[in-house]
């Protein structure tokens, strides 16, 4: 995905008399923090998430059935017609699963819109190229101007409706991917 082309600063017009410009101005008293389209800022990523399932099931259901021997012309009938069934079916299941991970480092994105109250959204990415592959970080998401840091800093626990893809190509990630057959064995077209 090639990078946003970033908006256009508003044209505010040339100030007669003057070399001030609104929409370039940076106020003495104040960091320099990304606050217009096509600033870069920086993400500090310091994302550690965990989770944890388990469940357990488990049924029994028992029948029984005893058919004594019916009356005929008031006597009993002979023993051929008494009858009994019994039946049992039992289902015991269970699942555990746990996932832990972490992402730290740090990925610097350009704002690409402020909205109108204040909130600017950001997106980025960071492509790093070794020996063995390819690593690919992306992320987008808003940032409020007053979580910026006199650094031009954020951490990415700040970021609102935040989208993190980190991702990799080459020898250790196909070692890590299941292979074509086990990944057949593991869909739901094989039955069994």
């Amino acid at each position: 995905m090639p990078a946003p082309v970033p908006q256009t600063l508003p044209d505010y017009g040339p100030v007669d008399g003057s070399i001030y410009r609104r929409a370039t101005a940076r106020p003495l008293f104040e960091d320099l923090k990304a606050r217009n389209v096509g600033d870069l800022v920086t993400i500090i990523l310091v994302e550690n998430m965990n989770a944890k399932k388990s469940a357990s099931t488990t049924t029994q259901k028992d029948s029984n059935l005893d058919m004594p021997d019916p009356y005929l012309f008031g006597a009993d009938a002979p023993n051929i017609l008494s009858n009994e069934l019994e039946a049992k079916r039992g289902f015991k299941g269970a699942g555990n699963s746990a996932q832990s991970n972490s992402l730290t480092g740090t990925v610097t994105a350009r704002v690409i819109e402020v909205l109108p109250d204040g909130a600017l959204r950001i997106q980025g990415e960071k492509q790093v190229r070794l020996n063995q592959g390819e690593e690919q970080i992306r992320i987008s998401g808003l940032v409020r101007p007053e979580d910026i840091s006199p650094a031009n800093t954020v951490s990415s626990t700040r970021i609102g409706d935040a989208h993190i893809t980190y991702a990799g190509t080459g020898t250790l990630a196909d070692a890590n991917s299941m292979g074509w057959l086990s990944r057949f064995f593991n869909s739901a077209l094989w039955p069994f």
